[in-house]
């Protein structure tokens, strides 16, 4: 098994840790960092260290050429439950930041560009990542952290501040709906020739 794949079931293993650590009321302990308590550092740290699993794994995987079969199926999947573990403890925590709409717009998008991803594959076709997609992937990893580390502190010095990262929030969901009919707009072809 080839380290970048190493690097992707290390991610999937990570997500029911992280899962588990929102059922240890022991870790319900109030901090001084960031008006956090150890329970959402643990599990803020988790999803870091989820990330950059994410970013090595692409990496190691072009540089040292372990393109995998299980690779390119695993990762993408491994990317999205990541995601949507996240974004789904954040809607619960704060449901006035974090909509229920904004949430399905993400989840729905990805349910329909790996339906066309797999659709390709039937007919022999690898679809690359656009840029659009790495930006909204930057820009939505960037609002849950700011979101799960409680902006950074902004709020703490004016709670208005919370603004900053509501932005970063709805450039990313902006991204996602562009990347999403970018992404089916390049590929109708391959959409119509399976309808």
């Amino acid at each position: 098994m080839t380290t970048a794949n190493k690097l992707t079931i290390l991610r999937i293993l990570l997500i029911p840790v992280m899962i588990t650590v929102l059922y240890i009321d022991a870790l319900v302990i109030d901090t001084a960092f960031l008006n956090m308590t150890v329970q959402q550092i643990i599990f803020a740290g988790l999803f870091i260290l989820a990330s950059l699993t994410d970013f090595l794994d692409g990496y190691i995987a072009r540089k040292y050429n372990q393109i995998t079969t299980f690779g390119k199926f695993l990762d993408p999947i491994a990317d999205k439950v990541l995601v949507f573990t996240a974004l789904l403890y954040l809607m619960v925590q704060m449901p006035d930041r974090v909509a229920i709409w904004g949430v399905m717009v993400i989840i729905v998008r990805e349910f329909l560009v790996t339906g066309v991803r797999l659709i390709a594959v039937e007919h022999g076709k690898v679809i690359a990542a656009s840029h659009l997609g790495k930006y909204k992937t930057l820009t939505t990893m960037l609002a849950i952290i700011m979101f799960l580390f409680n902006d950074f502190g902004l709020t703490l010095i004016h709670p208005n501040l919370v603004w900053v990262t509501n932005i970063v929030y709805y450039i990313a969901i902006f991204f996602t709906v562009w990347s999403g009919f970018d992404y089916l707009y390049k590929n109708r072809e391959i959409i119509l020739e399976s309808v």
